[in-house]
């Protein structure tokens, strides 16, 4: 999978840092998204059952109960991020959690989110107090994982709530420590088995020791 041009030149902007890396998925591991996010659709007239791990086919209008279709799906999803700052809180433990580990890694957040998003999620985990730095990216996660690593092969720890952006980590960091961590650990029930080398944790409270033992902290 090639790289995401913008998210190349987003890594460019960082200060070089040797630390052991800590790279963080946003929605549902920094910021609660599957909760509040059907409270905004019923807001828009919408409602979400979760009968797959997948947004499209599980939206359906409320009035007519027709699902919307993917364009739909991505147009209200790029409202909703564009309101994030009034429906996104902080994962539970998280904040401590990063505090703790910001102190000996470079901690950076990695969000699958187009790139004109970026400016008001920025705002937002500032305004949260969660000031590290943010990438975008509309391609997948491993390439600017490895990119971020550098050339010096320091440990690196990858949390997200996706498999298939764990999977992608793996690809491209053979030797990277990967968390599947989910802010709503019932949607777990919709997922496979996390294969064997992904360590699965129930929360940051979990995660967090775990996180600092394998970067050696």
């Amino acid at each position: 999978m090639s790289d995401d041009p913008e998210t190349a030149r987003q890594i460019e902007e960082l200060a070089a840092d040797d630390r052991p890396l800590l790279v963080l998925d946003v929605d549902d591991v920094v910021l609660e998204f599957i909760r509040p996010f059907p409270d905004y659709l019923k807001s828009r007239g919408f409602g979400l059952t979760l009968a797959s791990f997948r947004l499209t086919g599980n939206i359906a209008e409320t009035a007519t109960g027709r699902l919307i279709e993917q364009p739909e799906v991505t147009a209200l999803l790029g409202d909703f991020f564009d309101a994030q700052a009034d429906w996104q809180s902080i994962t539970e433990g998280a904040a401590e959690a990063l505090a703790t580990l910001g102190g000996h890694a470079e901690i950076v957040m990695l969000t699958a989110m187009p790139h004109k998003h970026r400016a008001v999620r920025r705002a937002h985990l500032d305004a949260l107090g969660l000031n590290y730095p943010l990438l975008t990216t509309e391609m997948a996660k491993g390439p600017a994982i490895a990119k971020l690593r550098g050339a010096k092969g320091r440990p690196v720890a990858f949390v997200d709530d996706q498999p298939s952006n764990l999977v992608s980590a793996r690809n491209s960091v053979s030797d990277a420590n990967l968390f599947h961590l989910m802010a709503d650990n019932s949607l777990r029930a919709f997922l496979p088995p996390t294969p064997e080398d992904i360590i699965s944790v129930e929360d940051w409270r979990e995660a967090a020791p775990k996180i600092a033992r394998a970067l050696g902290l």
